[in-house]
C-alpha cells in the first residue's frame, strides 16, 4: 500500500491505493475559494495552504483506513512539474515522513501520475495510447510499459485547458472556467462560428490562434443580454470548444493509425469536459478501439494516481530516491 501526496498546483492531496488501482481513502483540500477571489491561482497562497492542509489533511487519510505508517510499502509524491512552492511543499512534508518512518520515497512525475489514473479501478495494462490534457499539457503519449512514455505529440505554445481558462475569465465565467464553458458548449451550436484549427504537419498542438481569434471575436462582438446573451454564449461556447477539440481527435486518429494501439487512455483535467468525452466516444467507436476515461474525480489533480504511479515504479524498483531529491517545475515525462 502506497500513500500519495500530490501538490502541484492548488490543491492539496493524500490518499492511499493499495496494488495500483484500488483506492483504499482518499482526501482533496481544495482551493476553488480561494481562487474564485483572486480570480486564479496564487502560488505563495497556494504554498501557505498547502502548508496549513497537509498534516490535517493525511491524519484524516490515516483514521479513515485505520491504518499505521508499518502497513505501508512507501510514500510516493509529486516532484514535477508543477507551481515550484507547491511542489517543494509537498515534497518536504514526504521527505520528513520518510525520515520519521523509513518508508521508501518514491518521487512521481505529476503526468505520469495522470495516466496512472487510468489504472484505478481497472485492469488496464500497457502498452496502449494515452491523451493528458490540462491546464499546463496537451499531450499525444505511447505508454510502452508503466515506466516507458514515448511522447508522440506535444504542446508548442498554450495547452488546451489553459486557453479554455483564458477565454472563460474574458467572458466573466469565474474560476474553474473550463468546466462552465463546458457546460454553455453541450446547449450550443458547434457550427455557429467558425474558429481557426492549427494542423501543425509536426503533430504538435498550437492553441495560441485560437485563444487570438477568440479574443477578437469577443470585442467585435455583442453578446447582448438575457436569453439572447445566453443563446449566444452557448453558441460561442460550443464553436469554441469544438475547435480546441478537433486537434485533438485528429491527431489521435492519426497515432492511433501509426502505433497500431487498440486501447486510449484519456486523462487530466480537460479529460473531465462532457463535450471532449463525446467526441471520444465518436472516436472510438468509428475506430473500434477500447477508451478508458478515469472517473471524474480522477481527472483532476489528486493523490490516488500518484500513488498508483508510485506503487509501479516501486515494484520495478524505480523512481526511488534518498532524501536529496529536488522539487523541478518544468520537467516533461
Amino acid at each position: 500500500m502506497i500513500l500519495g501526496i500530490e501538490t502541484s498546483c492548488d490543491d492539496t492531496a493524500v490518499a492511499i491505493v493499495a496494488d495500483g488501482r484500488r483506492v483504499l481513502a482518499e482526501h482533496i483540500a481544495s482551493q476553488d475559494e480561494l481562487n474564485r477571489l483572486y480570480g486564479g491561482v496564487v502560488p505563495e497562497l497556494a504554498s501557505r495552504r498547502h502548508l496549513e492542509m497537509l498534516v490535517p489533511v493525511t491524519e484524516k487519510v490515516l483514521r479513515e483506513t485505520d491504518l499505521s505508517w508499518s502497513d505501508l510499502s512507501g510514500v510516493a509524491v509529486t516532484y514535477s512539474p508543477g507551481l515550484a512552492g507547491a511542489l517543494l511543499t509537498g515534497l518536504s512534508f514526504a521527505k520528513s515522513l520518510t525520515l520519521a518512518t523509513g518508508l521508501p520515497l518514491i518521487g512521481v512525475n505529476h503526468l505520469a501520475g495522470h495516466i496512472a489514473a487510468n489504472y484505478i479501478d481497472t485492469d488496464l495494462e500497457p502498452p496502449f495510447l494515452a491523451l493528458v490534457v490540462s491546464g499546463g499539457n496537451s499531450q499525444i503519449v505511447r505508454v510502452k510499459d508503466y515506466l516507458d512514455f514515448d511522447i508522440r505529440a506535444d504542446t508548442r505554445d498554450d495547452a488546451a485547458g489553459e486557453v479554455l481558462d483564458k477565454i472563460a475569465r474574458e467572458l466573466g465565467l469565474g474560476f474553474p472556467g473550463g468546466a462552465a464553458i463546458d457546460a454553455y458548449a453541450l446547449k450550443g451550436d458547434p457550427t455557429a462560428l467558425d474558429f481557426p484549427r492549427a494542423r501543425l504537419d509536426t503533430g504538435e498542438f498550437s492553441f495560441s490562434g485560437l485563444k487570438t481569434a477568440a479574443l477578437q471575436w469577443l470585442r467585435r462582438n455583442d453578446l447582448g443580454t438575457g436569453e439572447l446573451r445566453e443563446r449566444r454564449l452557448a453558441d460561442f461556447c460550443a464553436s469554441y470548444m469544438q475547435a480546441v477539440v478537433d486537434p485533438l481527435i485528429d491527431n489521435l486518429r492519426a497515432e492511433l493509425g501509426a502505433s497500431g494501439y487498440g486501447t486510449l487512455g484519456v486523462s487530466g483535467g480537460v479529460s473531465a469536459s462532457r463535450f471532449l468525452r463525446r467526441e471520444l466516444q465518436i472516436l472510438a467507436e468509428t475506430t473500434e478501439i477500447e477508451l478508458h476515461i478515469p472517473a471524474m474525480r480522477y481527472c483532476t489533480d489528486n493523490a490516488a494516481m500518484i500513488a498508483a504511479q508510485g506503487y509501479f515504479q516501486l515494484k520495478l524498483g524505480s523512481g526511488v530516491y534518498p532524501g536529496d531529491l529536488d522539487a523541478v517545475a518544468n520537467l516533461t515525462l
